[in-house]
């Protein structure tokens, strides 16, 4: 395989051909053609036999296992000024015509579970939290949009155009494509050094400057957004401290803005102990993290299994990349759709603690199938 450098403009989603991965934030990342499917815990020995440089990338499964692409063909940023192909060149495909398909019809929308029952659900996980059976629960829901063909890179593009800061994604998934914006690092690491974001809590933005502020504010000095944040924290840093020399933490969350939400995030970082492990093993060390999962992680597990109601497949696991020497960057896979043809389901969830109110988490849910659907209409 050749080894090529491309400038700092070439544009990654151009390199992204349909069976390969797609991954993208603040202008790094990895775009792939299709290739070998190994399983995620072959991946390590795989990489030893690609030329240097390469990568294994793509989604893991919500439940853990699944598999990774070894591409034949990659183009991978690795900081703003290079840009490095390894493989054949392919032919790039830019994204043209963007023009927005009309909204969808409610008749073209189906909500499972539909809110009331998704409130019942949120009110049972509250109370079984309040009685102590667990501290927290990610409780999701889906909608599933049906009767319309729909394109992964110009899914991918609008929604790189709406926040060019979240982690854009495409991956192959077990029945489909999975495209989404991820606001949250899973982990990243880079020689010694290992960086995690998790971000719990959340409260609407406003296009009024004053009412956004007010939002803000609200959140961070909320006790129930604090204490579902406080939950995932304490969780990371319980899994990531074995395995670092030195670790810190933001000892306050701290507000991050999205185009749609606030959310509260601590920052940690960390150096690896030796030997260090690569970063697709602290992904699935992290994985799920109470952002996602639950607190117990065994107790949220049954909760879900008794009260979501549908397969997760790859929504809310990690998804990234990794390379032979253990450097890699993996994601959430948040704020996505599963793309199947002319069908799309969408995804959405919601940290429930004791505090929880219903009617509330289904307002939040709702809003972030709102600004999917909108970006839907692109693709």
């Amino acid at each position: 395989m050749s080894v090529e450098q491309l400038g700092a403009a070439f544009d990654l989603l151009a390199a992204w051909h349909e069976g390969g991965v797609y991954v993208e934030h603040d202008g790094q990342g990895i775009a792939t053609g299709p290739g070998a499917a190994v399983a995620t815990g072959d991946v390590t020995a795989a990489l030893a036999e690609r030329p240097e440089g390469a990568v294994a990338c793509g989604a893991v499964p919500w439940a853990g296992g699944g598999s990774l692409v070894l591409a034949d063909t990659q183009v991978r940023r690795t900081d703003p000024f290079v840009t490095t192909r390894i493989g054949p060149a392919t032919q790039p495909v830019l994204v043209t015509g963007l023009i927005p398909a009309d909204a969808f019809l409610d008749a073209e929308l189906t909500m499972s579970p539909p809110p009331a029952v998704y409130a019942g659900a949120v009110a049972e996980a509250a109370r079984r939290v309040r009685v102590g059976e667990l501290r927290k629960v990610v409780l999701a829901r889906t909608i599933e949009v049906g009767g319309r063909v729909f394109d992964p890179r110009r899914l991918a593009h609008r929604l790189r155009a709406v926040d060019p800061h979240a982690y854009t994604f495409i991956a192959p998934a077990a029945h489909g494509v999975l495209v989404g914006a991820s606001p949250e690092l899973l982990v990243a690491r880079r020689g010694g050094e290992v960086r995690t974001n998790p971000l719990a809590g959340s409260a609407p933005r406003s296009g009024d400057p004053i009412v956004d502020r007010a939002n803000a504010d609200r959140l961070i000095a909320s006790a129930k957004d604090r204490e579902e944040h406080a939950v995932v924290v304490e969780a990371v840093a319980e899994a990531l401290e074995p395995l670092c020399v030195s670790l810190a933490w933001d000892r306050e969350p701290v507000l991050q803005e999205t185009p749609n939400v606030w959310h509260l995030s601590t920052r940690f970082r960390g150096h690896l102990g030796d030997p260090a492990p690569s970063a697709l093993d602290l992904a699935l060390a992290l994985h799920p993290t109470p952002a996602v999962g639950g607190a117990p992680a065994d107790a949220a597990r049954d909760v879900l299994a008794q009260l979501e109601g549908f397969d997760r497949g790859s929504y809310a696991g990690p998804v990234g990349w990794v390379d032979a020497d253990g450097n890699g960057e993996w994601a959430i896979a948040l704020r996505c759709a599963l793309l199947e043809g002319e069908r799309a389901t969408l995804y959405a969830g919601a940290g429930i603690v004791g505090a929880s109110d219903p009617e509330a988490e289904v307002d939040e849910t709702d809003r972030k199938f709102r600004a999917f659907l909108d970006a839907l209409r692109w693709g």
